[in-house]
């Protein structure tokens, strides 16, 4: 999901590269879609584009249906679809809540369970959810980020509990500070003067594209359940 630009742009590109064949997903950039599908087509990939709401339940079923008509069988899931706010905590109202809240947890619970299944069908594959390092270091103005980040990382622990015995992995990718386009109320990370990466760069889309190649391919299957950070150092976890 969410792979018109950025880091979803990058991983769909990355997969099709290895020889998957991707669902190019936006709610609403149709025109962005079609430049990817056109840029995987350009190098001998396959892929289709989808618009969907993934609130919306139904528009959810429409986009497996196509993909597994079109494909044949669904292997992998990639919830990167998400919402950036930058609010202080007594200025989210109910609708910047729910639209943070809605898109990202609840996004990521609906893929997840109307794609588990068609998975199952093929044998096994991988889930694959996008974290935030706000979400375990903390940032000011996001808590309703932070709040869905993590509801994000326990419910993919509970999928590789639960559907290990389907041959099924998920993990957690937790994303740094990058370099990415973002809208105009996303805090600015990438310009903040008080972050120093270890690693002296920003991240970019391809860092997060690699990991994610390796952890849904025939490298990574008994690693599953497990939160990978990538930001160069600047957050050491115990």
């Amino acid at each position: 999901t969410g792979s018109a630009r950025n880091i979803g742009r990058a991983t769909a590109t990355e997969l099709a590269r290895a020889g998957a064949a991707v669902v190019i997903h936006a709610r609403e950039s149709q025109d962005l879609c079609d430049e990817v599908v056109a840029e995987i087509e350009g190098f001998g990939g396959k892929a289709m584009s989808c618009l969907a709401d993934i609130r919306d339940e139904d528009a959810i079923k429409a986009m497996v249906n196509n993909a597994v008509d079109k494909f044949g069988g669904l292997d992998i899931l990639v919830n990167n679809a998400a919402m950036r706010a930058n609010q202080k905590f007594t200025e989210i109202d109910d609708e910047s809540w729910d639209r943070v809240v809605e898109t990202g947890l609840r996004g990521c619970f609906n893929m997840s369970r109307h794609c588990i299944p068609e998975i199952i069908k093929r044998g096994g594959g991988a889930v694959i959810s996008l974290g935030g390092m706000a979400a375990h270091q903390g940032s000011a103005r996001r808590a309703h980020v932070m709040a869905t980040k993590a509801g994000i990382a326990g419910l993919t622990r509970g999928i590789a509990l639960d559907h290990g015995p389907d041959n099924i992995r998920a993990n957690i990718v937790v994303v740094g500070v990058f370099d990415t386009a973002r809208n105009a109320n996303a805090p600015v990370t990438s310009h903040r003067d008080d972050l120093v990466v270890p690693m002296a760069r920003l991240g970019v889309p391809q860092d997060i594209a690699d990991l994610i190649r390796f952890l849904v391919g025939p490298g990574a299957t008994y690693i599953s359940g497990q939160t990978i950070h990538v930001n160069g150092g600047i957050y050491n976890p115990h």
